[in-house]
């Protein structure tokens, strides 16, 4: 543990008192650390969780009372697609600490209100796990290239925040982002991303390439249009892709296929590429293993929820991903259904050094104005069978 870097510092929860285990949880240092004593500790900080919200906010009050029976650790299920419409809080305006979006290209957006703690403690999360695969490197300059949106007067979006706080754990010798803002919004600029990728091969210090992987697939195309002759970037460079192909579903490729370009055309090895999951709505961060698994860490459970009637699933069965964690106090989502279709597999099932559940996304339910999240969920799963 790199007892220098001030994201792995302590962060206090709001009430001491109501919200020990859940202090205690969070202040858990391996990230994937799992067994009894951590699914005891997990219920307990559930029920403290449960009660401060119940506590708090109306609206999850009338829903705990009549849905909580049902659900897993005794907690309601509330959708992602819920925050598209409502702001529910449970602190007042004035403890809000960040306001942050979701990245969806069309629609409503998710709006989530966080206060110091609860995004604070996502920040560690994001740090323990760059610590546990040794890329905190405070002492390594590195040069960025961010596929995420450059830095705009009221841009609150969380793909941003997050790619812009992934710089802090190495310092940075240039930093550019793909997606420049034009006055008017923003625009994608593949030729200063190839222009700084061959500027960067040239330099000594390893490079870091965060964010959207369909613009970095994007910029993989254009260098072999135009001809381009494969780059070394230097060693230690590192790939984390997070946000998924927003608005570009019907280019995505194969992560195996984006993966060997990658190597390929960059140099990096693959096991220093790594995609990630998160949400706005649930900040906890999943990133694969050396394997490239989405292991789940011991801040929170992953479930599986039937399409049909949103029972759990076994190991192995399609559904809608359910996501759990008591960290959050600003706001009562601490058990998210995501749109996301996926499955569950056991941590033995992976082979990597890694215990903990890890799943696989499979499509997104509703990807269509025409379609209903279950047409579109069944025709995914129909596909996967």
């Amino acid at each position: 543990m790199n007892p220098v870097n001030p994201h792995l510092a302590p962060v206090d929860v709001p009430d001491p008192r109501l919200l020990s285990r859940v202090q205690e949880l969070c202040d858990l240092s391996d990230p994937y650390a799992c067994g009894p004593a951590e699914d005891e500790l997990f219920a307990a900080a559930m029920d403290e969780i449960n009660a401060w919200h119940t506590e708090r906010s109306p609206f999850f009050r009338k829903l705990h009372e009549a849905t909580a029976p049902a659900g897993t650790f005794r907690t309601p299920l509330v959708h992602a697609n819920f925050f598209k419409r409502h702001e529910v809080l449970s602190i007042p305006r004035d403890e809000v600490h960040l306001h942050l979006t979701s990245s969806g290209t069309t629609g409503q957006k998710s709006q989530m209100f966080f206060d110091t703690w609860t995004i604070r403690a996502a920040q560690r999360m994001v740090a323990r796990i760059f610590d546990h695969n040794g890329w905190i490197t405070p002492d390594q300059e590195v040069n960025y290239l961010l596929y995420s949106y450059e830095p705009a007067r009221d841009l609150k979006l969380g793909t941003s925040f997050t790619d812009n706080y992934l710089c802090d754990f190495a310092p940075a010798r240039h930093v550019e982002h793909a997606l420049r803002t034009t006055g008017n919004g923003h625009e994608f600029d593949p030729f200063g991303c190839i222009a700084a990728l061959r500027r960067f091969a040239e330099d000594d210090a390893p490079v870091r390439i965060l964010g959207f992987p369909a613009f970095l697939w994007f910029t993989l195309e254009r260098m072999r249009a135009m001809g381009l002759p494969p780059l070394q970037l230097p060693e230690g460079s590192l790939v984390v892709m997070g946000g998924g192909w927003k608005g570009h579903a019907d280019r995505q490729i194969g992560k195996d296929e984006l993966y060997s370009r990658v190597t390929e055309q960059l140099g990096i090895p693959s096991e220093r590429i790594r995609d990630t999951f998160g949400s706005v709505e649930h900040c906890i961060p999943y990133i694969e293993c050396d394997h490239h698994r989405l292991h789940a860490p011991v801040w929170s459970r992953v479930f599986i929820r039937s399409t049909r009637t949103l029972e759990p699933l076994p190991y192995g069965e399609a559904g809608y991903l359910h996501l759990v964690s008591p960290y959050i106090t600003s706001v009562p989502a601490q058990s998210v259904v995501m749109g996301d279709l996926a499955t569950l597999h056991p941590g033995r099932e992976c082979g990597c050094e890694l215990d903990t559940p890890w799943f696989t996304i499979h499509g997104r339910a509703g990807v269509s104005r025409n379609k209903s999240c279950a047409v579109a969920a069944a025709e995914l799963m129909k596909g996967m069978s």
